[in-house]
C-alpha cells in the first residue's frame, strides 16, 4: 500500500497499550514511516509479539517494556529508557484504556477509581514527562484517544463516559496552554473499531459480528471502523501536514454520534 509521505521518519513516537488492536497499529504505522517507536502495555508476552512483528514487517527501531500506566514509576522508568535510547520524545499516543460501562448505581468507588487512574492520570502521568521534552526540542504532537460517549453520554455508560469527557477537556486544556511552545494536541474520540477489545466480546464468525454491531448501532456508513484507517488518522494529526491542528475532538465513529 502506498502511503502519503508524512515526515516522520526518525521521529521519536511512544504508544501507551500498544500491544493490541488500536495502539498496535499506531506502532506499526509509525514504524512504516520511518519512526523510532516506543511501546507500552501490561502484558509482557503480548506487548513482545506485537513489537517483534512490527520489526519484522518495518525495520524499525523499537522499544518495547511492559508498563503500568496507573503506577508514576513505571511510567517514569518507561521514558527514561526512551530518553536514553532515542534521545527525547517527539509524538505520544496516549491509548491505554478499557471499556467500563454500567449505570450508575452499579459502578461503585473503586471502579470509579480505578477508571480516573486508566484513563485520566495515566494519559497526565505521560503528558507531565514527555511535555517538556518536547519544549526542549522545539515542539511534538500528543494524541489523547477518546470516545464519543465523552461528548454525548448514553446511559448506563459509567465510568467511561465522565473519563473520557475529561480527557477531552484536558486536550483543549493542554493545546491552549502549550500551543506557543509549538506541541500541538487532539484527541480522537472512537466510536466502534475494530480491536481486540471487541473480538473478546464475538461468538462466532468475526466478520459476521461486526456486520450485526454495525447493523444494531445504526452506522451511517455501515460498517465499523479498520484499525488501519485510525492510525492513518493518527499519523496524519501528529504530522506537519496537520501543523494548523490543535485543541480539536475528532469523530471516528462512520457518522454515528449525535454530535459534531
Amino acid at each position: 500500500m502506498d502511503y502519503l509521505e508524512l515526515g516522520l521518519k526518525d521521529k521519536v513516537a511512544i504508544v501507551t497499550g500498544a500491544s493490541e488492536g488500536l495502539g498496535r497499529a499506531c506502532a506499526a504505522r509509525f514504524g512504516r514511516s520511518g519512526a523510532r517507536v516506543a511501546m507500552c502495555a501490561r502484558r509482557p508476552d503480548v506487548l513482545d509479539a506485537a513489537a517483534n512483528a512490527i520489526r519484522k514487517d518495518t525495520g524499525a527501531q523499537i522499544i518495547a517494556r511492559p508498563t503500568d500506566v496507573t503506577q508514576a514509576p513505571e511510567v517514569e522508568a518507561f521514558v527514561a529508557e526512551v530518553v536514553r535510547a532515542f534521545g527525547g520524545v517527539d509524538i505520544l499516543v496516549n491509548n491505554a484504556g478499557t471499556s467500563s460501562a454500567a449505570g450508575f448505581e452499579a459502578v461503585d468507588e473503586q471502579a470509579w477509581r480505578d477508571d480516573i487512574e486508566l484513563k485520566i492520570m495515566g494519559a497526565i502521568r505521560f503528558c507531565r514527562l514527555v511535555i517538556p521534552l518536547m519544549k526542549a526540542r522545539g515542539g511534538g504532537a500528543i494524541i489523547n484517544i477518546t470516545t464519543v460517549g465523552g461528548k454525548a453520554p448514553a446511559a448506563r455508560s459509567l465510568p467511561t463516559s465522565v473519563t473520557r469527557a475529561a480527557g477531552i477537556n484536558l486536550t483543549k486544556s493542554l493545546a491552549n496552554e502549550y500551543a506557543a511552545d509549538g506541541i500541538r494536541v487532539n484527541t480522537v474520540s472512537l466510536g466502534i473499531v475494530k480491536s481486540a477489545q471487541w473480538e473478546r466480546r464475538a461468538t462466532g464468525d468475526l466478520e459476521a459480528f461486526y456486520r450485526d454491531v454495525a447493523k444494531q448501532r445504526r452506522i451511517p456508513i455501515g460498517r465499523v471502523g479498520e484499525a488501519e484507517e485510525f492510525a492513518d488518522l493518527v499519523a496524519f494529526l501528529v504530522s506537519d501536514r496537520a501543523r494548523f491542528i490543535t485543541g480539536t475532538a475528532i469523530n471516528f465513529d462512520g457518522g454515528a454520534s449525535a454530535v459534531v
